[in-house]
């Protein structure tokens, strides 16, 4: 008679949730159910390749029954990241709520030494890119330049007598376009250093065009204008009690390419006998070739002393950070105002309407015209002397790289034909923005009649950009091409409009053709040192290596330490 079976008591044990949530049910059952025979795994971290148990856990197979618990813990260990599965322990599987990209030392190394930049130098959070919009953001290799100003003995010795002059002064007033009163007031600063007299804080001329009735403090920083250069030039608000009733010398300046020796020749004994000098006219007049000391204080005035007036710095930063606040941005100044095609004897494209009423304005105002006037229309774009209107803008944006979800903030006056004239550009780059799009309600309202606030809050918001391009030249672009070189070479795409146009006009080219010749065309027109000497006539505040640059950090004034210094 046999023996009846004994009764099996199975045994129950709590295994946390995770562990279990983390084993398929294959694998559980793998570990659980099957009943074919197999030796127990040994429990050392090579378990995770034996084949799975074979024998139903009971009372009588204690050994087995700790064996398929170690396991399983085990298992449910590695799978949450208690112990390590890779080189990196810390790697955490992705899930639908939580998407973390694991990077490898690779990735990672590329990261802590290219990451990619907004204007204001912080981290912006890395995406996948095409290898054309990657390039496209890329900064140009600044070669290791940084400003450095170092002057020479005799300026140095020269600069403790002049900064105590009491007796010699020089009154400017300067005209035109807040970009261009900037360039007559660095040359106002180095003609008062030529005569060695005091400057009195330069007048600006009421604009008629505009009905802009700003005075210097409106615009710049009058207290930081004239700490900068203190140990250069004594800089005073208005003419001292004991020469107000002085009558000064009054000259307009009309020679071309005035130098340092001509300036003395012509005034310093008139000056130092009557007291004051009042010039006008300073246009673009003085040289561009000057004494590597005079070439440096060009440099010092327009990169570092003429600071925007604080409420008009605190605005332009506001807008510049809502541009940075989704990444990186391009920004463009677009000549395309009637005027300018009035001045520049071109004509806009937008249709034959339009160019009729350019011509006919010409016409009545034969004095504009600025370019040369025994070329035609066509020659003169040919030879690029016209702005670029928003078809080329675009495809010149496209063919070098920018995404169409590029941000782009476009600076510049109304321009003819309104919206319509720039919806070639908001096609291709929807995320299109001026100031007026950017403040708030009633952030522009004090500046609303001021054209120079405008100008400076355009400035301000395109030299912080990622990217900079100008439609045409002029007084604005040049100064940021000066300024984005000084601060480090930021990116600044120079149009090769006389090489690039006939392909323009070529309709049967493949895009693709297209594309590679303008890249072609502008690899090294993106913003690159170049040199001020390799070409005659260059302004220094527009191309300042070599005179204001270097790039070793033993050698010159480093614009690091003179920062320093100003903020003492």
């Amino acid at each position: 008679m046999s023996k009846p079976k004994k009764k099996l008591s199975v045994s129950y044990i709590t295994v946390p949730s995770q562990i279990i949530n983390s084993l398929s049910s294959s694998s559980l059952q793998s570990l659980l159910i099957s009943t074919k025979k197999a030796p127990p795994p040994s429990p050392s971290p090579s378990s995770k390749k034996a084949k799975p148990f074979q024998y139903k856990l009971s009372s009588k197979s204690p050994k087995l029954w700790f064996s398929a618990l170690f396991l399983v813990a085990l298992l449910g260990m590695l799978r949450i990241g208690f112990l390590p599965l890779s080189s990196y322990p810390c790697a955490t599987t992705p899930t639908a709520s939580n998407h973390h990209h694991i990077l490898d030392n690779q990735a990672i190394s590329q990261a802590r030494t290219e990451p990619r930049y907004n204007n204001n130098y912080t981290s912006v959070e890395p995406r996948e890119e095409p290898e054309e919009e990657h390039s496209f953001w890329k900064q140009p290799d600044g070669m290791g330049y940084r400003g450095c100003l170092e002057w020479s003995r005799d300026y140095r010795r020269r600069s403790e007598r002049i900064v105590k002059e009491r007796r010699k002064y020089v009154m400017v007033v300067v005209a035109g376009g807040i970009n261009q009163q900037r360039n007559q007031i660095v040359d106002a600063v180095i003609i008062a250093r030529i005569l060695e007299a005091v400057l009195v804080v330069p007048v600006f001329q009421v604009n008629v065009i505009w009905g802009d009735d700003s005075e210097f403090s409106d615009i710049f920083d009058l207290d930081h204008f004239k700490r900068v250069l203190a140990n250069d030039v004594r800089v005073i608000s208005s003419l001292p009690s004991t020469h107000i009733r002085t009558r000064p010398i009054v000259e307009t300046l009309t020679s071309l390419h005035i130098s340092a020796e001509w300036i003395r020749s012509r005034y310093l004994r008139r000056l130092q006998k009557v007291g004051v000098l009042l010039l006008r006219g300073l246009d673009s007049r003085l040289s561009k070739e000057l004494p590597s000391d005079l070439q440096k204080l060009r440099c010092k005035v327009a990169f570092h002393a003429l600071k925007f007036a604080p409420r008009i710095l605190d605005l332009g930063n506001k807008l510049a950070e809502r541009m940075q606040s989704k990444g990186p941005y391009i920004a463009l100044h677009l000549r395309m105002e009637k005027d300018v095609w009035v001045r520049t004897g071109c004509l806009s494209g937008l249709s034959p309407e339009y160019d009729e009423l350019i011509s006919q304005e010409r016409k009545r105002h034969p004095e504009l015209l600025t370019a040369k006037s025994n070329i035609t229309y066509h020659e003169r774009m040919l030879a690029g002397l016209c702005p670029l209107n928003a078809l080329e803008v675009a495809r010149l944006l496209k063919a070098l790289g920018a995404p169409n979800n590029a941000r782009i903030y476009w600076a510049g006056g109304q321009p003819l034909g309104g919206k319509e004239a720039l919806l070639p550009l908001t096609r291709e780059f929807p995320h299109f923005y001026n100031k007026q799009d950017l403040a708030l309600p009633g952030e522009l309202e004090p500046f609303a009649n001021k054209a120079s606030f405008m100008a400076s809050i355009d400035y301000i918001i395109c030299e912080r950009s990622d990217v900079f391009m100008p439609s045409h030249g002029g007084n604005m672009g040049h100064a940021l091409q000066g300024q984005r070189a000084y601060a480090g070479h930021r990116k600044y795409i120079t149009p090769n409009k006389r090489h690039m146009l006939p392909y323009f006009l070529n309709t049967s080219l493949p895009e693709l053709e297209f594309n590679r010749i303008m890249r072609e065309l502008h690899q090294d027109s993106l913003g690159q040192p170049e040199l001020r000497t390799s070409k005659v006539g260059r302004d220094v505040t527009k191309y300042p290596i070599p005179d204001c640059m270097c790039n070793s950090s033993s050698r010159g004034y480093s614009l690091q330490r003179h920062t320093k210094e100003l903020a003492l």
